[in-house]
Formats: structure tokens, sequence, C-alpha cells
């Protein structure tokens, strides 16, 4: 169908393009799939799809507008190119996945249905095929044609400017970032003629399905940033992830001499500190005319304004006006700069002035002023101007307490009375430690006065050892329980030890209840074998996300093998997270961060949706398979006062960074901003961007690569491995410990925020995380589907050069078997190495779309997700079969997690996420091809089943190589949100 020609100067036209999908089309980024997207070309007017990842039937279903030029006759083609976005070292690049020209002779006046183009090829080489769905059409604007060719102007200069670079090259050359928008044409109003045409040609759409949300699509990936570095902090103490901060610090030491302006000529003083806008004050001394303060103000230089500090000293009075007692100005061009290490400087005497001059003031002060930075060793401690005069949220470091198991083998018991004498008892233990622990063993078996149970009751206690280990011996009496006996047993008197070697057992009598002994009557005694066993390690937090795996007994701990290095530089576009009491939007951040059993608190940053940290911290690590979890919240207790809703209000927080140690180089620096996702009843969302700066050093490469072949948990673990099902109830016990501990702390870390950073609604049941671990098995499967495809394509003749070269080396292998393994093994380290180019520049993120949260199919999943436990929307039985369900569905959820995590370590053996581990795969590799090479088959044959059928005798109860360095391959466990 032709265009008619319209050769009126007062008629502009545009044609429009909508981009639908395309499908079949070819494989380029070395694993399957493209991440395809188009460029639509037009007479210089050049425009830009988003890019679909991992897809070979990708849809945009977006629309294009093109000016077409005033002419009579329609110049030139539409022509569309679509393109492979790949990630290498050097930058994005692209590769050529087909084209389309489109003539403008064959482009209608009005929509019609889609047409279906075939991809051509850009050579005679090339592997192109796939086709693209288009719809095109050519409108009318009456707006005149100086709009049209003011319109056409400005996008011919956007093109020249930006949209020539981008996607053109088809070669594969490097893209750069356009500076015009791709979508502009989305944005232009729609005009009558338009409204008229799209009213004519919309056709009917069904009615949207209930309760269905999208959510906006957001950048949630991680960027790389570029902090000046240059200017970093480098003195002593290694400061040299994070920007430089100047402040000018203030030593406010004593004063003397000061004029009395109370009854008895005593004063009340204190000393004020004014310099532009920033005013404070230091504490009051009472009755005294010689008060010592001894504090410091680190004033931010960017807080600054003007040129003088003025110091003055006053004396509080209740009643009436504070009195001025004198002061001093300073000018801030005279203020040395002090770098540490050097000394502090020493504070000096200085006179007292009035305002005036001709007041009566007396009196001196002493004071050190001098220009510093952040790693200052005065900082910490010091007011500060971005915190405000609250001291409790300056930056500080938190220690877990130190966790150990209580192990209580309950042996037997001997002489047990009941009230009714002729009657067989039916007794158990129960147990109780702290507030939140107990457990209860089985009925005994025989019923009688002398029960013998042999049963291990497990706890988890932390030093100091202050609790009571409260044993109470009951018997069964129908639907009653009876109390025959119970003991106290103080835990600093129970043994610890480091193995598994026996401890003494002990017998204890029992005494009444209430605490009071038998007073005559005998009741009996208990045989008990208590032990703090320190060769395990205590887990508070998921294994899949651990960051320690020390025993608890020091003597056990084998030496550091790195150092992380951490630099907290701030956050970006932070959402409001409560109002003020003017009606303002407010957000007061600060940052945790818990790597092993140490935990940091950065400043919090009042009032602001941009903080800046630029705190820098260090810890040792012992295993590089291990996880640092930075969270960041809103304190909510800032501007509490005694008896406000906001001093019982909890920290909300804003989102959560989780980075697995293993996907680090070593002594590279990592600078990055990483997305803050939450989970909401209404889809994931962004809070913001937190930038982070990561180093991970070791001073060994030979101890790193070591620790991969060592076994990730402690000895015991394995020689007297845990019940499975207690495992989860004991972290819950240790996370509940921690937490006490941590808020009793000065300042105190809320409970609400350990218990996000430990997550410890890892177990409770979601439908989304569900989805997730299956659609994590589907593509781990994607891959044995993908070599089912290609041997279905050899067998069919699909690619006739590819089955020939099959069937040589089908022939070659039958007549030298022995090559069979090393191509195979070769084979592996050739993969290996090729991705090795394709390997991520920045540590892998929490990732929303891998989390199932980008597309929520039905609200009522997320608020089962939010919902309460036990349900408040249903009657009884129903919310019993519910709850059961419930628990049966989050055992199946974390049994298809642990099953996904298998297949993605295996993934991960190739494609260097853990450069390390794929290093270490691949030499082995490389070194078993060889070896299999020069040695007879028949010879490696017999020795691989001598060895899988070894006897017993000879088997190490630690796991082999193989197994340690499988599980401690990285998995995408740690960044499901």
């Amino acid at each position: 169908m032709t265009t008619p020609i319209i050769r009126s100067n007062s008629l502009a036209r545009k044609m429009v393009v909508e981009v639908i999908s395309a499908r079949g089309l070819m494989p380029k980024d070395g694993q399957g799939s493209s991440n395809a997207y188009c460029v639509l070309d037009y007479d210089g007017q050049r425009k830009r799809t988003k890019v679909k990842t991992k897809d070979l039937d990708p849809t945009w279903n977006e629309k294009f507008e093109f000016v077409v030029p005033e002419a009579s006759m329609l110049p030139g083609d539409l022509e569309i190119n679509i393109q492979n976005e790949r990630n290498s070292g050097t930058g994005r690049r692209s590769s050529f996945l087909g084209r389309v020209v489109v003539p403008m002779s064959s482009i209608p006046n009005q929509p019609e249905a889609v047409r279906w183009y075939p991809l051509q090829k850009r050579g005679l080489f090339s592997h192109i095929k796939g086709d693209l769905g288009l719809r095109a059409w050519i409108t009318v604007d009456q707006q005149g044609s100086s709009k049209a060719k003011d319109e056409k102007r400005d996008e011919k200069r956007e093109g020249k400017e930006g949209g020539g670079q981008a996607g053109a090259q088809e070669g594969g050359g490097a893209e750069k970032p356009m500076k015009g928008d791709y979508n502009e044409g989305l944005d232009e109003k729609p005009t009558k003629e338009h409204k008229k045409e799209a009213k004519a040609d919309k056709q009917p759409e069904p009615p949207p399905r209930p309760n269905l949300m999208t959510v906006p699509e957001a950048d949630f990936t991680v960027k790389e940033t570029n902090p000046d570095l240059g200017k970093a902090v480098d003195y002593k103490q290694h400061y040299d992830l994070v920007e430089q901060m100047s402040y000018m610090f203030v030593r406010v030491v004593r004063a003397r001499g000061l004029m009395g302006k109370d009854e008895g000529l005593k004063s009340d003083p204190y000393v004020r500190l004014t310099v532009g806008a920033v005013k404070t004050e230091s504490k009051i001394i009472k009755n005294e005319l010689n008060p010592e303060w001894n504090q410091i103000f680190a004033v931010g230089k960017d807080k600054i304004q003007g040129g003088t500090l003025e110091l003055s000293v006053w004396d509080a009075d209740k009643t009436s006006k504070d009195d001025f007692l004198g002061g001093c100005m300073f000018d801030l061009a005279e203020v040395p700069q002090r770098k540490p290490p050097e000394s502090p400087l020493i504070p000096q005497w200085y006179r007292l002035e009035s305002k005036t001059g001709k007041g009566r003031v007396q009196g001196e002060i002493m004071v050190a002023i001098w220009w510093g930075t952040q790693a200052d060793e005065a900082f910490p401690e010091a007011w500060q101007s971005d915190t405000g005069a609250h001291a409790l949220f300056r930056s500080k470091v938190y220690l877990s307490p130190k966790l150990w198991y209580l192990r209580v083998n309950i042996i037997e018991a001997q002489d047990l009375t009941a009230n009714d004498k002729g009657r067989l008892l039916e007794p158990y233990i129960r147990a109780h430690l702290g507030p939140y622990q107990m457990l209860r063993s089985r009925i005994a078996s025989v019923r009688s006065a002398s029960p013998f149970w042999n049963e291990d009751l497990l706890f988890v206690a932390a030093e100091p050892f202050d609790d009571l280990l409260h044993l109470i011996v009951q018997d069964r009496v129908g639907n009653k329980e009876e109390i025959l006996g119970q003991i106290r047993i103080p835990l600093r008197t129970v043994e610890r030890r480091i193995d598994g070697r026996p401890v003494a057992s002990r017998w204890y009598i029992l005494e009444k209840d209430g605490g009071g002994k038998g007073g005559g009557g005998f009741l009996g005694r208990i045989h008990l074998r208590l032990s703090f066993d320190g060769g395990y390690h205590v887990m508070d937090e998921s294994a899949n996300y651990i960051s320690c795996t020390r025993p608890t007994a020091k003597q056990l701990w084998k030496p550091p093998v790195g150092v992380l290095e951490l630099g907290i530089h701030g956050a970006n576009n932070l959402l409001p997270m409560k109002t003020t009491r003017d009606n303002r939007g407010s957000t007061d951040a600060y940052c945790i961060v818990k790597y092993g059993p140490k935990w940091i608190r950065t400043r919090t940053i009042f009032e602001s949706f941009n903080p800046r940290w630029n705190e820098q911290y260090t810890w040792e690590v012992f295993d590089p398979c291990t996880v640092v979890t930075i969270g960041v919240f809103d304190n909510r207790h800032a501007h509490a006062l005694p008896g406000d809703k906001m001093a019982t209000a909890k920290d909300l927080p804003i989102g959560k960074v989780r980075i697995r140690l293993s996907t680090l180089e070593s002594d590279r620096v990592y600078t990055s901003s990483y997305p803050l996702l939450v989970v909401t009843p209404h889809g994931v969302k962004k809070m913001g961007e937190l930038e982070l700066a990561v180093r991970l050093s070791c001073a060994s490469t030979l101890n790193l690569m070591h620790a991969y072949l060592q076994p990730q948990l402690p000895r015991m673990h394995f020689f007297y491995p845990l019940d499975p099902k207690h495992l989860e109830i004991l972290r819950v016990a240790a996370m509940n410990i921690v937490a006490l501990h941590l808020m009793r702390a000065e300042p105190p870390m809320r409970q609400e925020v350990v218990q996000f950073m430990l997550d410890t609604e890892a177990e409770r049941w979601s439908m989304r995380r569900s989805k997730a671990n299956y659609y994590r098995i589907m593509a781990v499967l994607g891959g044995v589907l993908a070599v089912m495809n290609w041997f279905s394509g050899i067998c069919s003749w699909k690619s006739p050069v590819t089955t020939v070269l099959v069937h040589i080396l089908l022939l070659i292998l039958v007549w030298y078997p022995e090559l069979l393994l090393p191509t195979v093994f070769l084979y592996m380290f050739l993969i290996g190495a090729w991705n090795y180019r394709f390997r991520s520049r920045t540590p892998p993120f929490m990732d929303a779309k891998l989390s199932q949260g980008e597309h929520i199919g039905d609200l009522d999943e997320l608020e089962e997700e939010f919902n309460v436990v036990p349900a408040n929307r249903a009657q009884e039985v129903l919310k019993h079969r519910y709850e059961r369900l419930r628990g049966v569905a989050g055992r199946i959820q974390n049994a298809l997690g642990e099953l996904a995590t298998m297949g993605e370590r295996v993934h991960s053996l190739l494609n260097w996420r853990d450069p390390r581990a794929t290093a270490i795969f691949i030499s082995f590799c490389l070194v078993t091809a060889i070896l299999l090479y020069v040695t007879p088959f028949q010879v490696v044959a017999i020795l691989l089943g001598v060895y899988i059928l070894r006897h017993p005798r000879f088997r190490d109860p630690l796991p082999a190589v193989p197994f340690n360095f499988f599980k401690r391959l990285p998995s995408q466990s740690d960044r499901i949100l």
C-alpha cells in the first residue's frame, strides 16, 4: 500500500513506529542467550529501545515518532538494527544480531496489524536468524510545517551529538552514552488529529485483572562510582578508601579566675561556641569559678560561614537571662593544620574580654583549635556539627557476646517418688535457660522410679555465665503434670571442652518446688553430664550468608588470611521516612555493618536525604567465603522526649546490602553505588542508593587459596554432627541472646536493628521466595536443556559444519578412548578461560529481579508474606490447616533453595564469580588433563574404582577436599532479598 504524497506546506508529517517484539534471535552472549535492543534510524533521526536481558524472544512494545521532511518525494528508508549488548573489561560493547529495512513506500497512513520482517544479514558469512515485529504508519500534524522544521532540526542536532554514537557500531565497537533521550518522541503531547486517529483505531481491551500490580521500573543495578580518593586520608591509620572531610576541632579544657555572678560569688559557667550558623554549648559546671570541661567540638568545613570563631563563657541562670562572663575571637585563617600521627596540639590560655571592651570581665580560658579530618583520633568522641548535640548517635563499635553450646546429657534418675505410691511413673525432664530457651526430654521408655534417658539437650549460653540452668523432673498424670523435684545449676560450675572427649558425670540431689531442701524427705537424684562445647561454631546468622566460621574456643582459631576494609561514603536520594512536627519529610540515616562478632554503627546524619559519612573500618578475615552485611536505618529516637511516643518507636530499615568476599579480587578497590531495596506489601521499593568502597587484602595468596580446600565449619561439626532440625532453634536462641546483649550497650543497638541484620524472617513462608527458588532451579536446568537442544540440532543437521566436526570427534574418541577424559577437562578449562572476559566488574548485589520482586502477580501473595503469625483472617480450623501448610511449604522452600544453591555452585566453577575458586578449578582441569593424557585409561579407572569402593576403615570422618571446595563456592542465595 503506497502513501499519498502531501504537498501542502501547512501540514507536517510524522512517521510512528511501534517496535513490538522479536523472535528466534541468535544467541550471542556465550551462555545461550542475548541482551537485545533496537536502533532505529531514519533521515539522521536515531532512537533506541531498552535492553531486554537474557531473552531470545524479547518484547519491547515501545513507540517512536520521526519527522518526515517536507519534500515532493519521501526520501530514504527506515532502517532498524538489532544489537546485543555485552559487558567487557573496557566497557559496554555490542554485537550485530540482524537488521530490517522498511521502504517508505510500503508504510501506510493508518495503523494496521503487526508485520513480521525476517532479519537480514550484514555480510555473506554472518550467522543471523529471527524475525522482528513492527507497526508503522504516517500521520499528519495540522500545527504547521514550522513546528515540524523545529522538531526535525532539534532531533538532527541530538542525533549528531549523541544518537549517532550508540548502537551504530555493528562490528562490536564500544558504545558511548547518548546525550539525547532515545524515547524523546514519547514525551510529545498528541495533537487533535492524533487523538482522533487513536480513538478511531483503539481496540476494546479486556478489563484489568483485580489485584494485579506491576512495580514501576526503577534503577535496581549497581553503579560504579568515581570518588575522589586522591584526597583520601592516607595517614597512619591507612584511611584511604573514603574522601577527606575537613573539620575544625575546638578543645575547651578549662577556665580560671571567672567572675562570680550568683549568691556567694559563685557561677554556673558553660562555654558557647559560635562559628557562622553553627552554635553549640558545653556542659554546665555548678558553683565553680575554675571550671574544667575538657570537651571537644568538631565543626564541618562545609557548615562554616565567615572567617571567625567566637568563644564565650556564660553563667547559667534558671530564673533570668544568662550572664556574660567573657569571650574571645579567633581568626580561622590563623588556625593551624594537624595531621596524625603528629602529637596533639597543646592548649593555650586566652584572656577573656568583654563585648564592648568596657565591661567588667576577668579570667582566662584554655583552648586548643586546629584543622583536621575524620581520621583525627579526637573525632569519634567529639561533638559533631552534622550529628548535632546527640552524643549517643556518634559512630560506635560493638562486639557480639562469646556464645557457647551448652550440652546437657540427661543419663538417668534414681529413687523418684510420687504422691500416689502405687502408680507407675512416666517421668520426663523440662530444662530452662534464660527467658527464651526451654527444652524437654522424651518420656522414659521404662515406667519406674529409676528411669533411663541418655538424651542430649542443647542450649546457647553467652559469657559471662551469670544464668542458672533450671531442670525440673515431672511426671505425667493423665492430662496434668506433677513436679517430682528440681535443681538449679550455676553455669560457672560447668566444665568447658574443645573436642569430643567425655567429661565427668555427676549426681545431683533433687529439691522441692521453690528451692528448699527435701526437709527429711528424699526426693531422688538425677545423673547428668554437663559441658560447654567450644569446638563448634555457634551460628547466629543463616549459613547462606555467614560472616564467621571460627569455633568458640580461642585456642582452635587459625591465623587470619586477609584484611577486609570497608569505606562507607554516603547515601543518595533517600526517601522521607517520617514526618516532623512541622509536617516536613525527614530522614535521620545511619549505617550498621556486621561481619563476624564485630558490629559497626556510623554516626547519625540528621535531616538529610543525601548523608555523607566517609567512615572507614577494618576487619580480619579468617575465611574468604563469608559475607559482610551493610544495613541503612532511619533513627526514630533522635528527637524523642521523655514520655513521647517516639521514645518507643522502632528504627525503620531503609535497605540492606550483602557482599560476598570471595567475589572480590585481592587488593582491588571496588567503588560502587548499591540500590537500597526493601520488600513492602506493595512490592519491591527502591529507597535510595548506598555508596561503598571495598577492598580485600591478603598477605599470602597461597594461604588464601589453601582456605578453599579446608572444611568451612570446625571439625566438631563433622565428628559429632548436630541434628539439622535443632540448628534453626539454636540459631533463633543465639539471635535473641545477641540482640539482648547489644540492647544493654550504651548507646544501645536496638533489637529491631539486630533482627533485620540477622534476617530473623528467613524461615517465614513467602510465595515470592518460593517462586525465586523455582526460577533459580529452572535457570540451572536451562544449561542442561541448552545442551540437549544443541545435540538435537546436531542430529537434525541444523548446522552441517558442526555436525561433521562432531562426527570426526566421535571417530577420534572411539579409536582413542584415552582422549575422552582429557578432552572433557580441557574443554572445561577453555570454557573457564573464555568466560574470564565476561567476569563481573562489580560485586554481586541484591537483585530485585532474581528475588521475583519486579512484577507481583497478585497482591494477596505479599499480604500473605507480611501476615502475622498466627493468621488473623480465618476461623480456627482453617487457621490451623493454613499454618500447617505454611510450615510444610517453608521446608519445601528451603529444600528448593538448597537444590538451587548446589546447581549455582556448579555454574560458578567456570564463570569467575569467585576468581580464586575458578582459578583453582581450571588449573586443576589443566593438570588433570595432562596427567590423564600420559596415564593409561585402565589404570585411572581401576584406581578411581578402588578409591570409591575402599573399606570404611580407610575413610576419614572429615569431608573430602573436593567436597570442601564445592561447599565454599558462591551461590545466589546471599543475593535473595
